[in-house]
This record gives C-alpha cells, sequence and structure tokens, in this order.
C-alpha cells in the first residue's frame, strides 16, 4: 500500500491547497464542474440501486465510486477546497491570500453546481422520457428525499436546523478524511481503500453534502416534489455548506495542520528514565 506518513502527507495537503489558491479561473471550473458531474451520477446510481434491490447499504457500498474516480482524475469538490485550501493561508506560502480562498470556493461552487444540475437535468429527463410520463420509481424516491430533508427539517424548528447543520460538519468530517486519505498511500489500490471507508460511512448514515444536495434536491424539484426552492436553501443547502466547511476545516483541516506541522516539542524525559528505559526489556 506504501504508506505516507502523518507530517508528509500533511505537507501535501498544504501544497494542494496552495496550487489549488494559484489554478486558473478555466480550469478551477472544469475540474469543479466535472467533480459536481460525476459525484450527482454515483448519487444517482446510489439511489437506483437502493430503489431497485431494497437495500440502502449495497448502495452506500457502492456510492464511493464516483468519489474514488473524480479524486484519481484530479477534479475538485466543494468540501474539499474548504479543508485544504486555508492550510495554504495558515502556513503563509506565496500568493495565498484571503481573496484567493474565497475566490476558489467561489469558482468551486458554481462549477460544483454547474456540473450537478446538468446530470439533475439529464436523470430527470430519463425519468419521465422528456417529461411526458410520471415519474418512474427512482424519479419518485428522488421527489422523496427532496421533501424529507427540507419540510422534515422545517418541521423541526430551530432544533431541525441545528441538526441539519451537525449533519453537515459529520459529513464533511468524513468526506475530507476520504481526501486525505488518499493521500495516505501512493499506490491507486491504497488510495481507493482508504477513501471507501469513510465517504461509505457518510452516505449510509445519511449525512448532508452540499454537493450530493446540488443533484438530490433540483432533481427533486424537477419531478415534482412537494418541496420548493426557497426550501431547499434555506432548509438544506446553505445549512448544509456552513456545516460542510466547519466539519472539514476543524476536524480534518485544522487538527491535522496543528499536530503534524505545527508539532510541539516533546517533553524532556524526567532524569533518569531513559537509563531506566534501556534496562527493561521491549514488549513482545
Amino acid at each position: 500500500m506504501s504508506y505516507v506518513q502523518p507530517q508528509d502527507f500533511t505537507r501535501a495537503m498544504i501544497d494542494a491547497g496552495a496550487k489549488k489558491i494559484r489554478m486558473s479561473t478555466r480550469d478551477t471550473l472544469i475540474r469543479a464542474f466535472m467533480a459536481g458531474a460525476i459525484l450527482a451520477l454515483a448519487a444517482a446510481f446510489a439511489v437506483t440501486v437502493t430503489v431497485q434491490t431494497g437495500s440502502a447499504l449495497l448502495g452506500a457500498v457502492l456510492f464511493p465510486v464516483g468519489f474514488i474516480l473524480l479524486y484519481l482524475l484530479g477534479f475538485d469538490l466543494l468540501t474539499g477546497v474548504f479543508t485544504l485550501v486555508p492550510l495554504a493561508l495558515l502556513d503563509k506560502r506565496e500568493g495565498a491570500t484571503v481573496r484567493g480562498m474565497l475566490r476558489n470556493w467561489g469558482l468551486v461552487f458554481l462549477g460544483n453546481f454547474g456540473g450537478a444540475l446538468t446530470v439533475a437535468f439529464l436523470m430527470a429527463f430519463i425519468a419521465t422520457y422528456g417529461f411526458s410520463v410520471t415519474p418512474d420509481a427512482v424519479g419518485q424516491r428522488l421527489g422523496e428525499i427532496g421533501e424529507a430533508r427540507t419540510l422534515g427539517y422545517a418541521e423541526h424548528g430551530a432544533a431541525g436546523m441545528v441538526t441539519l447543520f451537525f449533519r453537515g460538519v459529520l459529513c464533511n468530517w468524513m468526506v475530507s478524511t476520504g481526501v486525505v486519505a488518499a493521500m495516505m498511500s501512493t499506490s491507486v489500490t491504497g488510495k481507493a481503500l482508504t477513501m471507501w471507508m469513510p465517504v461509505m460511512l457518510f452516505f449510509y448514515m445519511g449525512f448532508e453534502h452540499s454537493v450530493v444536495n446540488m443533484f438530490l434536491f433540483p432533481t427533486g424539484l424537477m419531478l415534482g416534489g412537494d418541496f420548493s426552492l426557497g426550501d431547499y436553501l434555506v432548509w438544506n443547502e446553505i445549512p448544509t455548506v456552513i456545516g460542510n466547511l466547519v466539519g472539514g476545516l476543524c476536524f480534518v483541516g485544522l487538527t491535522l495542520y496543528v499536530t503534524h506541522a505545527r508539532t510541539k516539542a516533546q517533553r524532556p524525559l524526567p532524569e533518569g528514565a531513559g537509563v531506566t528505559a534501556e534496562r527493561e526489556p521491549a514488549a513482545v
């Protein structure tokens, strides 16, 4: 698997963040568009599998295929740049500024949304033969997901909003762990296996991913879901984006940066401890 040490893959995280800040507008948009489209196709695949087999677990097991592909192709998700780009700023890399970070986030958001919306239209068209017939079972399920994960939160008021936010936090804690996990190995097999586990976890647990939702909810609206665009934005997308930012940056990016890139000096051993340790037999 060719394991990479934490201090080394943390440096790779900072390098990646710095490169994304300096990337051209064209390349940033293209890579973000393709990432949103591939992840949307993976979500459509997982929902299809779940509906046709009745097994949500099987859908979750297969969903990471899209995440792995987009990562290996070098495309960018909003959830990933939330975690990586601020590290370049903290590390004071050349050209890394707050403006550059916000520019990157904005472009990736637009690209992801464009890619996800394109696939949403294509899937809605397919499910209804050009909006001429009632949606099939998969299309009906997509509409139900949108309603349950907007109006379902709204029914609980402030508690629902906080629940939505926390699900966004937990989602990108796992997804960004997947992004970082890919840097723990130099082999394709190792990268795929380490990404698979946390991404499968987030999807099966029903956590909220801003880019996946850019596909699910517009698709639901196109297929007649009983919720509005305002419901989607207020009771899902906006709080999810904020939760994803907090989860990825606080629980993955900053924790790894602080302890592996800015490691504190080790505490000195008590006097004589080294001699004692040398006399003790090694544990077996």
